[in-house]
């Protein structure tokens, strides 16, 4: 039998009314480290700005873990140039004996020393992903890995917001959302923040802010910012380099320092300061689906 099917039991807990979710073993919390949660839209670029997240925390001195969510499992590329195996096809491959793995076996080193995990998860339709990240956790918990590490990096997959991938808001300090100036994007935006704030009820996590992604302007984020109390932390624009960095398997600070990339770049350096520095604990109040119609989709 697969450890999936031994994962512990979905409870009718109380992370908001009538919700289903996965509850962690809290002795694999993470302690000594400031943990932040990546969500948005699915494609809006949460692995981009995760990765050069983690390497502008690593150019200010800090110790960095990223951990990707993703089955795709294309979060860390970036900043090792390449798709690393999975924790879960890792298990696979001891059987699930999980007492077997080395942490060389599972966490790589990318750009500028930020470690790099990739949880990956269950076959589609098979299993929780609540349960990947889990043991993930545990399984860096029992190697050590944390105890040398100052910021943990959750980059989790797209908008979903049920209880298995909203499993690293259980371990995150802050959670951020990237987003970008267009209806869709704000409109996940704000059922992701009604998830956090459902998980904040019984987790330390609180939302730290958004980040303006592949946005010329900001109006419309700003407008919903000011309209639920939110703040947007950071602007990255529509940048053709941001594309090629990708193509290239490269993050930003790699690339050629030309003036809009050192732009971006010292961008993600105050972003990292900030989150650093400590923010803010926001609730904002998440709109009705009618009043975000009313206030972006008409003129």
């Amino acid at each position: 039998m697969s450890p999936l099917d031994n994962r512990p039991p979905a409870l009718r807990g109380q992370d908001g009314e009538g919700s289903l979710q996965v509850h962690q073993d809290m002795s694999i919390k993470i302690d000594g480290a400031k943990v932040f949660a990546v969500y948005g839209k699915g494609g809006i670029g949460k692995s981009t700005t995760s990765s050069n997240l983690s390497v502008a925390f690593s150019k200010l001195g800090h110790r960095v873990l990223q951990i990707g969510c993703d089955p795709k499992h294309d979060s860390t590329f970036t900043l090792t140039g390449r798709l690393v195996p999975t924790v879960i096809d890792t298990l696979k491959e001891v059987d699930f004996h999980a007492e077997e793995l080395r942490p060389e076996d599972f966490v790589y080193e990318g750009f500028n020393g930020v470690k790099c995990v990739e949880a990956g998860g269950p076959p589609a339709g098979t299993g929780c992903g609540g349960y990947v990240v889990g043991q993930t956790v545990k399984l860096l918990k029992q190697h050590h890995m944390l105890e040398d590490t100052d910021v943990v990096i959750f980059d989790v997959l797209g908008d979903v917001v049920c209880g298995g991938f909203a499993a690293p808001l259980q371990h995150a300090d802050r959670a951020l959302i990237v987003t970008a100036n267009d209806f869709d994007s704000i409109y996940a935006m704000n059922r992701i923040i009604a998830a956090v704030q459902a998980k904040s009820k019984n987790y330390n996590v609180r939302l730290a802010g958004c980040v303006a992604n592949r946005s010329r302007d900001t109006n419309e984020v700003d407008r919903y910012c000011k309209t639920v109390g939110f703040n947007r932390l950071a602007h990255l624009p529509d940048l053709d380099a941001i594309r090629r960095s990708r193509l290239k398997k490269k993050t930003l600070f790699e690339m050629d320092a030309e003036d809009d990339i050192v732009a971006v770049q010292n961008e993600y350096i105050q972003l990292a300061e900030t989150l650093w520095n400590g923010t803010e604990a926001l609730a904002p109040e998440p709109l009705p689906d009618r009043d975000i119609f009313e206030l972006l989709g008409f003129d």
